[in-house]
């Protein structure tokens, strides 16, 4: 009979035929079983490893469960990183939760400089990831449930390995070499939506069909393939109207409904974009495709807006919330919606001796600001500027000013006031504005 051990062995040698040979990778480690079981095959395989625990703070147990995970590390040389998260107090905590977990995941693993994020579902979660997305009324895609390799576009791969595995599995192999784990109390709580298929529907599956998680997995298997098959429709579809960024407005119009509403959701997707519901959907087509070319139209949707710019379909990221910020002479200012870098040079920049001594300070556009850019070219209204300077409407926004005192000083990208302006190889204060792109 097969040990557990050359079970979960073989899957994960397996899994790595789809990674770089010698690629570190970072497993994500809440202390639980199934991840460490994950970070004991991986360290036995003599993959380089790195490890990631995200402190929720949701439970009593939350320190503890971070310094086991450090320990357990610790006794194999693999460096450990504990991101700390708030989650915010909304209708699904368990939802915010697991956004707050994987943009923490995904921000730790960019700042290591790894690309892959082993985590540890197996084929039990596959099942019940499928049971869920069919009371959600998911398409092909959602019912594709997890897939074993996943590109984010925050630039990590979601690596998982353990699919081909049972619960069953993971649970013999973990007592076999004496490995020990947290247990994480919310597990059994059935208002989880989760955990109420968990310890609900699925043993009652089970009744009907011993073999429901297999079953299950399978099925989702093949929704995986529908789901390729229309993503390749989609990109026949959009092969002429995606550039990459935008999406031709006539691309969705000149198609019937159902390959439109198809092409609209592998949009958004490659956009970072969940697809909404299907009424949502197709209301939000109906904008899309019918609006008169001089409508604004701005639906948010998922963190993001959903527009419309010179006839093209186009994501952003939405207005920032009001701030105001004062500047004293740090390296970068952390803004709502980005960071705005503040640098040395001569003879560029916000001239030094200008604003030495007065009150510097950063604050979004609130119309009617006038910038002269030389001293022989007039003074003109910022909105025109940006205009000619063919910046998006959404980008206008979200640009950062920095003011002296009442006057305004300077524009990142677009320039200094001629007031402010650095003698030639008179000390500056150079800006970059580096903005949070959809997702950070």
């Amino acid at each position: 009979m097969e040990h557990p051990a050359d079970r979960l062995r073989a899957a994960a040698a397996a899994a790595l035929a789809a990674v770089p040979t010698q690629a570190t990778i970072a497993v994500a480690l809440s202390g639980g079983r199934d991840s460490v079981a994950l970070l004991d095959i991986l360290d036995k395989l003599g993959v380089p490893l790195r490890a990631i625990h995200v402190h929720h703070g949701l439970s009593p147990h939350a320190d503890a469960w971070a310094a086991f995970c450090e320990a357990l590390c610790a006794t194999r040389g693999v460096p450990c990183t504990v991101c700390r998260v708030a989650v915010p107090a909304q209708a699904s905590v368990e939802n915010q939760a697991r956004r707050e977990r994987y943009a923490a995941l995904a921000a730790a693993a960019g700042d290591l400089g790894v690309r892959y994020v082993a985590l540890g579902h197996h084929r039990d979660d596959q099942a019940e990831t499928l049971v869920l997305q069919l009371l959600r009324g998911a398409g092909p895609p959602g019912l594709a449930a997890m897939p074993a390799l996943r590109d984010d576009p925050r630039g990590v791969a979601w690596w998982r390995p353990l699919l081909a595995v049972t619960r069953a599995d993971i649970d013999a192999y973990v007592r076999a070499a004496g490995l020990r784990y947290v247990d994480d109390e919310s597990n059994a709580h059935t208002h989880l939506a989760r955990n109420a298929v968990r310890h609900v529907v699925m043993p009652v599956l089970a009744q009907v069909a011993g073999n429901a998680p297999e079953t299950l997995a399978r099925a989702a298997a093949n929704q995986a393939e529908a789901a390729q098959l229309l993503d390749e429709l989609a990109c026949l579809d959009g092969r002429d109207g995606y550039d990459g960024t935008s999406l031709a407005r006539r691309a969705l119009a000149e198609l019937p409904p159902h390959r439109a509403r198809n092409l609209l959701r592998w949009f958004l997707r490659r956009r970072g974009l969940a697809a909404p519901a299907s009424a949502r959907l197709a209301a939000m087509l109906d904008q899309l495709a019918n609006a008169r070319p001089d409508a604004r139209v701005r639906i948010a949707h998922a963190g993001a807006e959903v527009g419309i710019y010179r006839d093209r379909v186009i994501v952003h990221p939405p207005p920032p919330p009001a701030y105001a910020l004062a500047w004293s002479g740090e390296a970068e200012l952390r803004l709502p919606h980005g960071r705005l870098a503040f640098g040395r040079a001569d003879g560029d920049g916000i001239a030094a001796d200008r604003i030495a001594g007065r009150r510097v300070h950063v604050r979004p556009r609130a119309g009617g600001e006038r910038l002269q850019l030389a001293a022989n070219r007039p003074r003109r209204a910022l909105k025109s500027i940006l205009q000619d300077a063919g910046v998006p409407p959404w980008e206008r926004q979200r640009l950062p000013l920095v003011y002296c005192d009442d006057a305004l000083a300077a524009v990142p990208g677009i320039g200094v006031d001629a007031a402010f302006a650095t003698a030639p190889d008179a000390p500056g204060i150079t800006l970059t504005w580096l903005p949070d792109t959809i997702g950070n």
